[in-house]
């Protein structure tokens, strides 16, 4: 069976949060937000634990998605939906081998290369990115731009998550070129008001769109 993720992926990283992220992310959710991945890439494995458990206390019962970021261990303690892992985290069957097969697993690539290598592996979902300029990352790959992704999207059935730069918008361009669903980062945890700008991408999100032809 076909994963379907929803439109909007909302990434809270720790680091950029301007709040706890555990009230943040009840509010997104009350603004329509359904997968969410936690993302702290400096906290010891103890507190990445304590958040994640936080955190799909609050979204799992209301029946969201939590994906953590990198560590496997961590979802399968805090009982998560699944895990998301970069090109230097554990290897997809590694990660898979801990994560089980009922938890969703995503992975992020950065070329064509990369990304056929995620189509021969167990991964639910394959990231491409960063589609335009982040200032989320220290030290980001290089934007592949949104023809990367029509290049990519006639090569798999499998959920393609766009990632990187990705604004309210640019975000309509994503899914036409080939994108099931954006992950956005900056455009919505700093904005002023976080759950209304979640709330506009819900909305333009929902508008049905067509991919464009390869």
């Amino acid at each position: 069976m076909r994963l379907v993720l929803p439109r909007l992926y909302v990434i809270l990283d720790a680091a950029l949060a301007t709040r706890p992220v555990g009230g943040l992310a009840e509010q997104l959710y009350d603004a329509g937000v359904r997968l969410f991945q936690y993302r702290d890439k400096k906290a010891p494995a103890g507190e990445q634990l304590r958040a994640a458990e936080e955190l799909t206390g609050r979204l799992i019962p209301r029946g969201a998605s939590l994906i953590v970021n990198d560590r496997p261990d961590v979802a399968v303690l805090a009982g998560a939906s699944g895990v998301h892992l970069g090109q230097e985290d554990l290897p997809v069957e590694d990660g898979r081998a801990i994560l089980g097969a009922a938890r969703v697993l995503g992975v992020s690539t950065h070329n064509e290369e990369q990304f056929r290598a995620a189509l021969r592996t167990s991964a639910d979902y394959i990231a491409v990115g960063p589609i335009f300029a982040t200032g989320s990352k220290a030290n980001p790959d290089p934007v592949v731009g949104t023809a990367l992704l029509k290049r990519l999207r006639p090569l798999t059935e499998k959920p393609i998550v766009a990632i990187g730069g990705i604004t309210l918008e640019r975000a309509g361009e994503v899914i036409e070129a080939g994108a099931d669903s954006v992950a956005v980062i900056s455009d919505i945890l700093r904005a002023h008001d976080p759950a209304e700008r979640a709330r506009r991408f819900v909305e333009l999100l929902s508008i049905p769109r067509t991919h464009a032809a390869s």
